[in-house]
């Protein structure tokens, strides 16, 4: 059965965050709207995290209302009409007189009548909780609707007179998955591992990166997960050591890494990995001993995946392996904690090793509380995800040139601990090669 969210779900989420509100407030959340990709072909649409995480409605150009303590319903749907010409086109819309039910809101209008309607629940609020800037058409029209209130203040008319970030709230309250979106993940991890595995096996010197994308793709959607959740990296060679490549059209070579990054959107929730591998088959020397400082770092920063562990951690210990093998090959030298004290090991290990997972595959949360680095907690999901790149620069010896080593998984914080729910992709050396002969043999 297909890991799915449930309404009750959804109306829980919006009553969380109803009781974070201040009393007298009213939130508005915007969908997302259908943009031209070119001329008159539009891009695939893609409903809004903070929306579809409160409502599961996935049509665009529409808005829901959260107003605590309004007699006629404190949740409101505006969403399209139902017409049958742009149905027969563009597929079956829910419409306000289906969405009561369908959605478990208290009240649905047409999303035309916004002017009509709205600017009556936003009077006599004391603030209004959005977020500005993500949507600028659409903060100009609530601006508007705003200012007309104000025009009536002589008549005795009481307009909003705060705006407050709704994020602040919300993307706290996406941080801690629940258990179906933990399931969810689950899936979208497990067939993201058998695309990279499937990569691992297609791939060929002369091959394309393009192609390698291909087998990627073509696995995603055999399982159900309609679209990568971003652009996917496959560089080969030099191309490993440009951190967010995605041209991927050139051709791969024997003798080189290819690193791939790649991860499914399975019901609105990304799956985020890299794995990286030899083209020939095979992991040269140079490229075996970058590889296993990559993993070994890889698998301190899983070890310090706990409860009560600052986000921080895990790249701190991270760093260290790293430093410790880039000293031992003698592309750093000086000592271990001065060099990562003065920050020279950024050279070849330039990013952070984590980001937060979710609906967003750079999903929401604050990194810092309160001026320091947040303790994990059961629920949230980061990935790991530590990378050394040693590009054709002067002081990297020539076997070490055009070599880029990442090497991510997706972990979920535990209550005693962590899972990595990406741990199915091969990484140890051995796995990977046997992950790459499968199909030679065949």
């Amino acid at each position: 059965m297909k890991p799915t969210i449930r309404p009750a779900e959804y109306r829980r989420r919006r009553a969380a965050l109803m009781s974070h509100m201040t009393p007298g407030s009213v939130a508005v959340v915007p969908a997302a709207t259908v943009r031209l990709r070119n001329r008159d072909t539009e891009y695939p649409f893609r409903q809004d995290s903070d929306f579809l995480y409160l409502t599961g409605f996935v049509e665009p150009d529409a808005v829901l209302v959260l107003a605590p303590g309004r007699d006629h319903g404190e949740v409101i749907l505006f969403c399209r009409e139902r017409e049958p010409r742009a149905e027969l086109y563009d597929g079956e819309r829910l419409g306000p007189e289906r969405a009561v039910d369908a959605l478990g809101v208290d009240d649905a209008f047409p999303v035309a009548d916004l002017d009509e309607i709205l600017p009556g629940m936003l009077e006599g609020r004391e603030r209004i909780y959005m977020t500005l800037g993500e949507y600028p058409d659409f903060d100009n029209k609530v601006l508007h609707w705003v200012n007309s209130i104000r025009a009536r203040e002589a008549g005795g008319a009481v307009p909003p007179g705060e705006f407050v970030a709704l994020k602040h709230l919300l993307h706290e309250q996406r941080l801690y998955k629940s258990a179906a979106e933990i399931r969810i993940m689950r899936e979208a991890a497990r067939i993201t591992c058998l695309a990279h595995e499937r990569a691992m096996a297609a791939c060929r010197p002369g091959m394309t990166e393009l192609a390698l994308e291909a087998e990627l793709l073509h696995e995603f959607m055999r399982h159900g997960a309609r679209s990568p959740a971003y652009p996917s990296i496959v560089g080969g060679g030099a191309n490993a050591c440009v951190l967010h490549y995605t041209d991927n059209r050139a051709v791969l070579r024997k003798q080189d890494l290819v690193l791939i990054d790649a991860g499914c959107e399975f019901e609105h929730y990304a799956a985020d990995v890299t794995r990286t591998f030899p083209v020939g088959g095979e992991f040269g020397r140079a490229q075996q001993a970058v590889y296993e400082i990559v993993l070994a770092a890889n698998e301190a920063a899983i070890a310090a995946c706990r409860p009560g562990i600052p986000f921080m951690a895990p790249h701190d210990a991270a760093v260290r392996v790293m430093v410790e093998g880039l000293v031992s090959l003698k592309l750093l030298r000086g000592d271990v904690d001065g060099l990562i004290e003065a920050g020279e090991y950024r050279r070849f290990c330039p990013h952070n090793t984590s980001h937060w997972l979710g609906s967003d595959v750079h999903d929401v949360g604050d990194y810092r509380v309160g001026g320091a680095s947040r303790q994990l907690e059961p629920g949230m999901v980061l990935t790991i995800e530590p990378g050394i790149y040693l590009p054709a620069a002067e002081g990297v010896p020539a076997r070490f040139r055009n070599l880029g080593v990442r090497i991510e998984d997706d972990v979920l914080i535990t209550r005693d601990g962590n899972e990595v729910l990406t741990e199915a992709a091969p990484k140890a050396v051995g796995d990977v090669v046997k992950a790459m002969g499968r199909r030679r043999r065949g």
